[in-house]
């Protein structure tokens, strides 16, 4: 009796099936193979998936079939179309052996069902298995070889663009900007990560289903240190050769946001009158705040539950205490002047410890460099576990890091000082005009960059000292007329810095 066959045709996007036929070449050979060889052809089943592993659907219907007895023979292009693991190659013999499958028929394999065809059939099958297991070995080699140059073998993240041509990854300039924008939104610790979310959504930035990105995701995103130049793969921490899109330091400050569970900080943007918020009371250091009474307002110490003896403060009074505070740390033109000149001189001599810094910064990378050198060397002489090895690893990274960044911020930006210098002596000839003024707001923002948090009310009299440099303001106007007025200004250092941020 001639034997029934089904025919049975596969393959994968995988790559072990890179140089196999497809399907419909597998189909026309094997039509063809069957009219030239007189099989009766009762189905064609075609299989789109891997066969590394057990569990393929339209294959195990076939067996099914075949043992219901509604075909004894298959036709297939290769026996490594039908099995390339040990249990569906397991199966096909066993139903050899119990007669359910009579033949087999592969236009590049012979096989008789006697026992060298079952010891050749099982030799071919092992063959197909071990070259998708040496195949997985060798593609896991070349990617650890490939992240050890610093290319990151998998999808990039967003902001970032696997370039075909060059296999490399670039950065995509239009994302990129909006996800280091992201960062800095959250780093400044007002937004949840919902506002990220929404933040992404309104500039166009979507997951990969076109779907709004969710928080999780945006968790994600925000501690991927792949932006920073640093991908993790493997459990490890490697050195990116790709462009950073964000700093360490802005990557490290949304760190410790996330840390806090992302809670927002909200700001109180309505104060409830002109000094709240400004000032604590001196006996019980509670925060001072204010009530209308008989069209006055009156400024008293937030303690309720056991009444602070301090006495309430009018806000006429207070405004008049807080100008005599402000004009007192304010500057004399003439001393501006002069200061602002100076200036301009000792940027010159900044550049100087600008120039040891670094010279320190890269011999300690040259150090950090030999460390690695030597950590992976005791890692592959099996002197070091693979846990301390990773862990060591990330430090010496995270530290050559933050080394690189901040001599390149300090190489860029040696005379960051300047400005904010320039800027305060700005802002310190305007404070003799916000104390005169009648606008109590401006005066509250002026007197909170001067003193902070260190101003207190006690017996109805405000009280604090500045913060640096306008205690050093206080100090040079107190100093008037019992020194000479050369050491006021300068004092036996410069004006610039002392020591490198």
């Amino acid at each position: 009796m001639n034997n029934k066959f089904f025919l049975y045709a596969r393959k994968s996007t995988d790559v072990e099936d890179k140089q196999v036929l497809s399907i419909e070449a597998q189909i026309t050979e094997l039509r063809a193979f069957a009219k030239q060889n007189n099989l009766y052809m009762v189905e064609e089943f075609v299989e789109k998936q891997s066969a590394k592993i057990p569990g393929r659907p339209i294959f195990g219907k076939m067996l099914k079939r075949i043992e219901h007895g509604e075909a004894d023979g298959i036709l297939a292009w290769h026996p490594d179309r039908l099995a390339r693991n040990s249990v569906d190659g397991g199966q096909i013999i066993y139903l050899i052996d119990c007669g359910h499958i009579a033949a087999l028929k592969f236009p590049q394999f012979w096989f008789e069902p006697t026992p060298q065809g079952k010891f050749m059939l099982n030799i071919a099958f092992g063959q197909s298995k071990y070259y998708v297991d040496s195949l997985s070995e060798n593609t896991k080699r070349g990617l650890r070889q490939k992240v050890r140059r610093g290319e990151y073998p998998s999808v990039a993240p967003i902001g970032y663009i696997n370039d075909v041509r060059t296999k490399s990854i670039v950065v995509d300039r239009k994302k990129a900007r909006i996800i280091r924008q992201a960062f800095e939104l959250y780093a400044k610790g007002n937004s949840r990560l919902e506002d990220i979310s929404n933040f992404l959504a309104q500039r166009g930035i979507f997951s990969r289903g076109g779907k709004r990105i969710h928080k999780t995701r945006a968790t994600f995103i925000l501690s991927n240190p792949f932006y920073t130049g640093l991908f993790k793969y493997g459990g490890e921490l490697h050195e990116g050769k790709y462009e950073p899109i964000i700093t360490k330091k802005l990557f490290d400050m949304a760190q410790e946001i996330l840390h806090q569970r992302g809670k927002p900080r909200y700001k109180q943007k309505n104060e409830p009158q002109a000094f709240c918020g400004l000032i604590s009371c001196a006996e019980c250091g509670m925060m001072i705040t204010a009530e209308k009474q008989k069209g006055h307002i009156y400024y008293r110490c937030t303690k309720k539950k056991i009444k602070c003896s301090q006495p309430y403060a009018r806000e006429e009074e207070l405004d008049r205490q807080l100008s005599s505070l402000i004009q007192k740390v304010s500057l004399r033109p003439d001393w501006a002047e002069k200061l602002l000149a100076m200036a301009e001189k000792d940027k010159a001599v900044s550049a100087q410890s600008v120039s040891a810094f670094v010279l320190e910064s890269q011999i300690k990378i040259r150090a950090i460099q030999t460390k690695l050198q030597r950590l992976l060397d005791g890692y592959l002489e099996q002197d070091i576990e693979r846990e301390i090895y990773r862990e060591q690893k990330t430090k010496l990274l995270l530290e050559k890091k933050s080394l690189e960044e901040k001599m390149a911020r300090i190489e860029q930006k040696q005379n960051d000082w300047l400005e904010p210098f320039q800027n305060w002596i700005k802002v310190a000839l305007t404070l003799v005009k916000i104390a005169r003024d009648s606008n109590l707001l401006a005066k509250k923002v002026a007197a909170k960059e001067i003193f902070g948090s260190n101003l207190r009310l006690a017996s109805r009299a405000v009280r604090g000292e500045p913060v640096l440099p306008y205690l050093s303001a206080l100090r040079a106007a107190e100093s008037v007329g019992q020194k000479s007025e050369s050491l006021i200004v300068v004092p036996s250092v410069g004006i610039e810095p002392t020591s490198i941020p």
